[in-house]
């Protein structure tokens, strides 16, 4: 069971390396014709943006079902990879940007830090000079009295 926590661990966090390099390098690079539509205003509950999760999503689903059989270590990257997801869907979607408008953004307190680089990203909306590609793992200024 140990073995399994680690490799749930080790997907969700996967994900998040992955994500940021993915997000600086491809998203606001080759892909950015896709991507760009998570930086305009949207009329919708869609973006092309959302491509990408449903591909992320197909990765764990496939982790999973190669897995099943024995319940090795593929299926529980599988299932760290889709409690990023979930994450990444409530965090990043209901709370910072409010697609589902579910909770409030937080306006102090903890959260604030994430929030505070997620808008440090947004600020001019431009493929290039953009800063804090992570979702969790945002520099540490964020999280200090007084920084925007």
């Amino acid at each position: 069971m140990l073995e399994a926590v680690l490799y749930v661990v080790i997907g969700f966090v996967f994900m998040e390396l992955a994500g940021w390099g993915i997000h600086k390098y491809l998203m606001h690079g080759i892909f950015w014709n896709i991507h760009k539509t998570h930086h305009q205003a949207t009329k919708g509950p869609f973006e092309r943006n959302d491509v990408f999760s449903a591909l992320f999503g197909g990765i764990a689903i496939a982790l999973m079902l190669l897995g099943y059989d024995q319940f090795d270590y593929r299926f529980w990257l599988g299932i760290g990879i889709s409690a990023y997801g979930m994450s990444y869907f409530f965090f990043h979607d209901v709370i910072i940007h409010r697609r589902v408008k579910w909770f409030k953004r937080p306006g102090r307190g903890f959260w604030r830090g994430f929030v505070r680089a997620h808008q440090a990203h947004h600020a001019d909306n431009k493929r290039r000079g953009s800063e804090a590609y992570g979702l969790f793992f945002v520099p540490f200024k964020y999280f200090k009295a007084g920084e925007k």
